[in-house]
C-alpha cells in the first residue's frame, strides 16, 4: 500500500437546506460519481489551507468561515485517502465548475439518490442526521 492521500473536502449548505457537489469528471479516480468538493493536500498544507485554495481553484468561491465536519480514512484497492471534512459555514462567490465539472445544489432527498465514492458515504450518513435536526 503507498503513503496515505490526505484530503480536504467541503460541506456546504445553503439556507434551504440543499448541500453543494460536484460530479468527478470521467477518467478520474472514481469518475462520474458525485463529491463534496475539495481536493488533495499540497506539501506542508493544513486541512483549513488545502480547502480554501481547492474551493476557490474548482469552484470560484472564498470559504470565509470553516469548522470541522468528520475526518476518516479510506482503503480502496488501489490507495488509502484521509478525508479531513470540513463545513463551510460562509463563503462569497457563486460556485461554478472552473474545471469543467457538473456543479449543483442537491437536496436533502435528493442526496440519497446520487451515487458517490464509497469514502463519501460515512460524510452523508453525518450530513443526513444534521439536516434532518435542522431543515
Amino acid at each position: 500500500m503507498t503513503n496515505v492521500i490526505d484530503v480536504a473536502a467541503a460541506v456546504i449548505i445553503n439556507h434551504s437546506g440543499d448541500t453543494l457537489l460536484s460530479l468527478r469528471l470521467t477518467g478520474s479516480h472514481q469518475g462520474g460519481k458525485w463529491e463534496f468538493p475539495g481536493g488533495k493536500f499540497e506539501q506542508g498544507e493544513t486541512a483549513e489551507q488545502a480547502l480554501y485554495r481547492e474551493l476557490y481553484e474548482e469552484l470560484g468561491i472564498k470559504a470565509l468561515e470553516l469548522e470541522p465536519f468528520i475526518e476518516l480514512e479510506y482503503c480502496y484497492p488501489d490507495k488509502l485517502v484521509k478525508l479531513h471534512v470540513l463545513e463551510v459555514l460562509d463563503f462569497s462567490g457563486s460556485p461554478i465548475g472552473l474545471e469543467g465539472q457538473k456543479v449543483e445544489w442537491v437536496s436533502p432527498f435528493e442526496l440519497t439518490q446520487r451515487e458517490f465514492p464509497d469514502a463519501n458515504y460515512p460524510i452523508l450518513e453525518k450530513l443526513l442526521v444534521k439536516l434532518n435536526e435542522q431543515y
